[in-house]
């Protein structure tokens, strides 16, 4: 396998949650990482706290300009381009008969088209690298939770644009891939106006016993698989679920 050190990573949704423990886990590895997100202070933060190897840029994956910028930065602080990792996401509940179509439209716009296109342009300079994309997925499409229409609709367009696009670009060396995590701490729900942090921290708590492992996992564990996926040469495709066996719908009865 490819090693990780002195390759080029650009992370979306990189303020925090799996995006931050990513840029973690690989600017520690000798990786020159690049993180974009929104708000300038998490981002400048995750960065400032995984030392030099690691570059924030501001910016929105759903506005054009912002995805141009964000891959002149990558390239600019990597050289090139080896991997990119699409995790920028937002969250939407409510039941089907009182979703806003605006408010749906604008979060497949965040975790579905947005990557899209930042994928398109980065596809020459992964060329050029033989390099990756991979796709956060979600358990959401293994398990049904009411309410949560849109999102999982995101993150099954995810995992179909996965396969896609590896049949789509295998012939010019891009491998495709996708991580399905399970329940794993974030700010999305928080970020979304969904939960309070307390609220966020008790929900964790108790989905913990639906692990068959016992616990929730952490940003790290994805990040692991995350880093396998951007160096294993054979492999595009496939969707690695990294649960901790949520999926497996455990039940006691």
């Amino acid at each position: 396998m490819k090693p990780v050190e002195g390759m080029s990573v650009l992370i979306t949704g990189g303020g925090s949650g799996i995006g931050a423990g990513t840029a973690r886990h690989l600017a520690g590895r000798g990786a020159r990482v690049t993180i974009a997100g929104r708000t300038a202070e998490k981002v400048n933060a995750v960065a400032d706290a995984a030392g030099p190897n690691c570059r924030a840029v501001v910016g929105d994956v759903a506005v054009a300009a912002d995805r141009g910028r964000m891959l002149e930065t990558a390239l600019e602080h990597g050289g090139a381009l080896d991997a990119l990792v699409n995790n920028a996401a937002n969250m939407l509940r409510g039941p089907i008969t009182a979703l806003a179509e605006e408010e749906v439209v604008d979060v497949f716009r965040t975790n579905v088209v947005g990557g899209m296109m930042l994928t398109g342009l980065a596809v020459p300079h992964l060329a050029e690298r033989q390099g990756a994309v991979i796709f956060i997925g979600s358990v959401h499409t293994r398990r049904s939770y009411p309410g949560a229409s849109p999102y999982a609709a995101t993150k099954g367009a995810v995992e179909a644009l996965t396969k896609v696009l590896a049949a789509e670009l295998g012939g010019q060396g891009i491998r495709v891939n996708c991580v399905v995590p399970g329940a794993v701490p974030t700010e999305l729900n928080i970020r979304a106006g969904l939960f309070t942090q307390a609220e966020h921290d008790e929900r964790m708590a108790g989905i913990a016993h639906d692990h068959p492992l016992g616990r929730v996992g952490t940003p790290e564990e994805i990040a692991e698989a995350i880093d396998y996926l951007i160096r294993a040469e054979w492999t595009t495709g496939a969707a690695v679920v990294v649960d901790g066996g949520l999926s497996l719908g455990l039940s006691n009865y």
